[in-house]
């Protein structure tokens, strides 16, 4: 019998803008040289090839490139299940600078999405077969893109935080100070300014963290970060936001918009979480440098 062979040829092409995300999804097999993603070897069986699938259709610039160019629709796997709670939602947005959104199911059978994936009526349809989506949450101004079309296509509440409600001035639900405040049963918004004025934390069934740009995991590290370089209100805020907010929260997934999502036990996260809290209060302001970044 003869061995079965994979497509190879696949590479990278120049509109990379070095995001992460294919990283995310096609480790070892997509990883950054000289400062973007590129393919470090082709798939060599069924499971690497639908690796690299779910990396060319969450890549926001559509960069994950194939011999004869268009992709195969059958293999696009998003929304995909990290748990039996929330999906993946892929299909990055331009317009997000390519930040991941989530998909979280709740008990009744509906869903809330969390910040927003590019926009179709296509993707609308696909996401609401989970079940009705109810709400939309937005983390920060710099994924607020295309919320008001996602909740009026599900007839949804679409929720920001007044310190960045001029990236959506028509939201239904506007969270103000920063006390945190329970949006819906088991789900609370804790207002984190920082790396904007209006970031928002939502945390779910003490469970799962949508820390939007706050904060995330990094491989380079192997441990939670922020942004430091990418901070566009206040790294002084953030790291009083972190201070003030860090002992309320119990969580066991942290899924951000940038950066490496980690599942860890939540006791393990909040000693994490507490040693971040002091490492930025040591932080000053720098000046706005993507590329620093530790992904």
């Amino acid at each position: 019998m003869s061995e079965e062979r994979f497509e190879d040829g696949w590479y990278v092409d120049e509109r990379c803008t070095n995001c992460d995300v294919a990283r995310q999804l096609a480790p070892g097999l997509i990883g950054e040289v000289d400062g973007r993603s590129a393919v470090l070897r082709q798939p060599r069986d069924h499971a690497e090839a639908r690796l690299v699938h779910a990396a060319a259709y969450a890549c926001h610039t559509r960069s994950i490139r194939r011999p004869g160019g268009r992709l195969d629709p059958a293999q696009d796997p998003f929304p995909m299940a990290l748990d039996d709670t929330v999906h993946l939602c892929g299909h990055n947005s331009t317009h997000t600078a390519g930040a991941n959104s989530y998909l979280l199911r709740r008990p009744d059978g509906t869903t809330m999405m969390v910040d927003t994936p590019r926009w179709s009526t296509a993707l609308a349809a696909r996401y609401e077969e989970l079940g009705a989506v109810t709400d939309v949450l937005l983390t920060h101004r710099d994924h607020a893109a295309h919320g008001r079309r996602y909740a009026d296509r599900f007839g949804a509440r679409l929720w920001i935080h007044e310190g960045d409600l001029d990236a959506a001035p028509d939201a239904d639900h506007v969270l103000r100070g920063t006390d945190p405040a329970e949006i819906a049963d088991g789900v609370i918004a804790h207002p984190l300014p920082g790396h904007t004025q209006g970031s928002v934390l939502y945390v779910a069934d003490e469970r799962y963290c949508f820390s939007g740009d706050s904060f995330y995991w990094s491989r380079t590290t192997g441990d939670l970060e922020v942004a430091e370089s990418v901070t566009w209100y206040s790294i002084t805020e953030l790291a009083a936001s972190l201070a003030r907010t860090a002992g309320r929260l119990r969580f066991e997934w942290l899924l951000p918009g940038h950066g490496d999502r980690r599942r860890l036990p939540a006791d393990e996260m909040a000693r994490r979480l507490r040693t971040l809290t002091a490492h930025t209060r040591e932080l000053r302001p720098q000046p706005i440098d993507l590329t620093a970044v530790r992904w």
